[in-house]
């Protein structure tokens, strides 16, 4: 295969697919060992946690929508919102976590990247799939704001390659660590009602 002629469209996916999707999982766990780290469960605890998962739903969500339907304007739409609920999200997670529990360097940097990966994804799929950004912004919405399963699918080994990725490496410990937490805070619950009791 000529490496100089592979074209643009096909790097694009193959930077998305290969690239991003999978960084932006091993982002989440490197943020979850600083959380685990730092005694999330004995400080910030549950909430903090419930804001993870909150979040990582935000983006994986239109992450899957992806992977099975075309990029419309109901796409498009919906990652522009929940990029947006992203940040703000990851705006009040920082503020809390910063009144309960020491944030190290090497968390903010992780954030960094865990905010800014999103936005570069979207951004690849905008040049991917220019007629429909180019719908959405000319208002062009009509019979654009439905489910349209892919009409080339995915590699159905990637598919579930990535989803069990994603399962072991990205959601697992999340729920692990809001397991733990919320455990944790009903230990102090118990310990607290006993005490008053």
């Amino acid at each position: 295969m000529d490496l100089y002629s592979i074209p643009m469209d096909v790097l694009l996916l193959n930077l998305i697919l290969y690239g991003c999707l999978p960084l932006w999982v091993l982002l989440g766990f490197a943020d979850y060992a600083c959380h685990r780290r730092s005694a999330i469960e004995r400080t910030s605890g549950a909430r903090e946690s419930l804001f993870h998962c909150v979040m990582g739903a935000q983006i994986g969500g239109p992450v899957f929508l992806g992977l099975y339907f075309e990029i419309n304007v109901l796409l498009l739409l919906l990652a522009f919102v929940l990029l947006a609920l992203h940040v703000w999200i990851a705006h009040h997670d920082v503020a809390y976590a910063l009144r309960w529990r020491k944030v190290t360097l090497w968390e903010m940097h992780i954030h960094s990247f865990l905010e800014a990966l999103p936005f570069v994804v979207v951004l690849l799929i905008i040049l991917k799939r220019w007629p429909a950004f180019v719908d959405l912004i000319t208002l062009n919405w009509a019979g654009n704001l439905a489910l349209v399963p892919k009409a080339t699918p995915l590699d159905s080994y990637y598919i579930g390659g990535y989803i069990l990725f994603m399962l072991v490496v990205g959601i697992a410990p999340y729920l692990e660590e809001l397991w733990r937490c919320w455990t944790a805070d009903r230990k102090v619950g118990d310990v607290t009602t006993s005490e008053i009791g």
